[in-house]
């Protein structure tokens, strides 16, 4: 029987099961690629407010904390949206007139809210609780970049399921004192610049119970933390060599030179559960 295909056939056929592979494996760089792109993330954009809100005027320019537009943010899941009521404060004595501010006059006249676009905005199966991560030590800054510097508010991380995790699997890197929450401009400790913190390890809130200072204790700093009240009996024994006064226990503080040694002792004060312990699909999907 005569040969139907030509010898040649074979390296076509090799090269085209070649072609293919590389063709699938391009087509999937491309997809994921695409879906971890600012077009899908919307990283990094700035999308139009009906009032083009400066956070770098306000909070580094007039010194606003972030509590204070965001009243919620240390007690509710959501941090909030401040009502117009907020803006009328201080815009009813500075700016009465401007034509920028029209939408909040007119806000604050007809009761109605202003449309403020969500920037910071999770699909509707996740559940972030706010309250929760910013009472276990993240700062805003942590999420949400350097606010301070931002004229226009924009999204700076990608807040995909990737980037949670990373966060979860070492939360080490990112923990800070409860103190240094809303300090944008915090570091974490050096060799330089060491932190020095305590606690009483019992009772109360376990992030509030811990005590960091950026002076070292027994230097003219705040060497002495209202941690625990002495016994009645007056037996309690100085666990530090600071003078007592009142019934402030001088505490036993430790010594950090960097973030990460910091955030393993934050880790264990805060009671910070590990990936293990967060391997509920509930924990983050409703």
């Amino acid at each position: 029987m005569a040969q139907v295909f030509d010898r040649s056939s074979n390296a076509l056929a090799r090269f085209s099961l070649v072609l293919a592979g590389v063709i699938v494996i391009a087509l999937g760089v491309t997809l994921d690629q695409l879906q971890r792109s600012p077009w899908v993330t919307r990283q990094g954009q700035r999308p139009d407010q009906p009032i083009p809100f400066s956070h770098k005027h306000h909070v580094e320019g007039l010194g606003l904390q972030c509590q204070y537009c965001h009243v919620q943010v240390e007690k509710a899941a959501y941090a909030g949206i401040p009502p117009t009521k907020t803006c009328i404060n201080c815009h009813a004595q500075i700016w009465t007139n401007a034509d920028l501010l029209e939408p909040v006059r007119q806000s604050w006249a007809t009761g109605a809210s202003i449309q403020w676009i969500r920037v910071h905005d999770l699909p509707d199966y996740v559940y972030f609780n706010h309250e929760i991560h910013v009472n276990k030590g993240i700062g805003c800054a942590s999420c949400h970049g350097r606010v301070d510097e931002m004229p226009l508010m924009y999204q700076e991380s990608t807040l995909q399921m990737e980037w949670c995790l990373n966060c979860h699997r070492n939360p080490a890197a990112n923990l800070r004192p409860t103190s240094e929450i809303y300090n944008m401009a915090w570091a974490g400790p050096s060799s330089d610049k060491p932190v020095w913190c305590a606690s009483a390890g019992k009772g109360g809130e376990t992030s509030q119970n811990v005590k960091c200072t950026t002076t070292e204790p027994g230097k003219g700093g705040p060497e002495l933390a209202m941690l625990q009240s002495r016994p009645a009996t007056g037996d309690a024994q100085t666990v530090s060599d600071a003078p007592t006064t009142g019934l402030a226990m001088p505490a036993t503080y430790v010594k950090f030179t960097s973030q990460i040694e910091l955030g393993k002792y934050l880790t264990s004060q805060y009671h910070i559960r590990n990936p293990e312990q967060l391997s509920s699909c509930e924990t983050c999907h409703r």
